[in-house]
């Protein structure tokens, strides 16, 4: 009996002796470390304008009678645009060849009269006197006849001007009148943009614009074709922030124009500057212990997890910035690093390698 109690404990000292269960594969989310060399300014929305553009109008005042084009239509040089009723040209017109008719008429009779007293002058029979008034009245009808021409001419342009004709090869973008309205001398009419150069428009708000960098770099891409997109540079920056919006408009002149760039298109500006490489990952990946912080690095060969400490440049609510500590390429526990213990198996979510 005494023996049978001796090999029972013994059975149990042997069973006390085997190695612990092996701790459960804990499943992990990770992030891939990139190291970023850009940083992002923002994102500004824009469109696609012509960089030369014109605003005429006529040089008379009068009724428009007719508009000839729509905003969108191209135009030739010299073509017709609108028209205004010509009555009151045309008959300032008729009157003034009807002036310069009869002051024609009447430095006619001057030349006739001059030409007269001088014959009389010559054979002794004609006073000097009689003869300088002919000479007068004959200088003073040519005056007036000079003058009637100048005012045919003139009335003749004034009815010429009430045709208004593109000045160069262009693209209607703005109407500001309709058919019937009464319009003065100078008032804008109508808007022409030259299509052969575009530029881009954004509004930039004045916090931006006043701190942007010396490398600063801008790519214009559609809003409907994100695809689409070429590198610019400022042209233009307005000194001043518009009082309302508080922005600045920028003009940016396009290193390419892709064809899908037409005048009016909606643009995206993004803003981007060259920076030291630093790494950003989700704040989560911090755990703070003893004073310190840590990371935890995935081994993907071994499957396993280890700590390292980590040199915190800056953070938000959600993101940290690393000055040191990880290495591009390397991965990190984002979820759960509270859990962890070093040599600890993982299992790293397969969605997220």
């Amino acid at each position: 009996m005494k023996r049978c109690s001796l090999l029972f404990i013994g059975l149990l000292a042997a069973c006390s002796k085997e190695a612990p269960p092996p701790e459960p594969v804990r499943p992990v989310l990770s992030v891939a470390v990139k190291a970023e060399e850009v940083e992002q300014l923002g994102r500004y929305a824009g469109n696609i304008e012509a960089r030369y553009e014109s605003t005429l109008g006529f040089r008379v005042s009068g009724r428009v009678a007719r508009r000839l084009l729509d905003v969108g239509d191209s135009v030739g040089k010299d073509q017709l645009l609108a028209v205004l009723d010509p009555t009151d040209q045309q008959n300032q017109l008729r009157a003034s060849q009807g002036d310069l008719a009869r002051v024609e008429a009447q430095w006619i009779n001057a030349q006739a009269n001059a030409r007269r007293q001088q014959e009389l002058f010559d054979r002794g029979v004609g006073a000097q006197a009689g003869l300088d008034v002919a000479v007068t009245d004959l200088k003073t009808a040519a005056a007036s006849r000079d003058q009637a021409r100048a005012a045919v001419d003139q009335a003749r342009d004034q009815l010429n001007y009430a045709e208004l004709r593109a000045d160069h090869a262009a693209v209607i973008t703005r109407w500001q009148i309709e058919a019937g309205q009464v319009v003065t001398a100078g008032q804008q009419v109508v808007t022409l943009a030259r299509p052969d150069v575009k530029e881009a428009v954004i509004d930039l708000p004045a916090a931006v614009a006043e701190h942007l960098p010396a490398d600063v770099q801008f790519m214009v891409a559609s809003q409907l074709a994100p695809e689409v997109r070429t590198p610019a540079s400022v042209r233009e920056l307005e000194p001043q922030a518009d009082s309302a919006t508080r922005t600045r408009r920028a003009r940016l002149t396009l290193a390419q124009t892709p064809e899908a760039f037409r005048l009016g298109t909606a643009i995206s500006v993004t803003l981007t500057s060259a920076i030291e490489p630093r790494i950003t990952l989700p704040a989560t990946v911090l755990q703070e212990v003893d004073g310190k912080t840590r990371i935890w690095i995935v081994d993907s060969q071994a499957q396993t997890v280890s700590p390292r400490d980590v040199s915190v440049l800056a953070r938000s609510d959600t993101s940290v910035v690393l000055a040191a500590g990880v290495k591009a390429g390397e991965r990190v526990v984002s979820a759960g690093v509270n859990s962890l213990k070093p040599g600890q198996k993982v299992k790293v979510d397969e969605e997220q390698r």
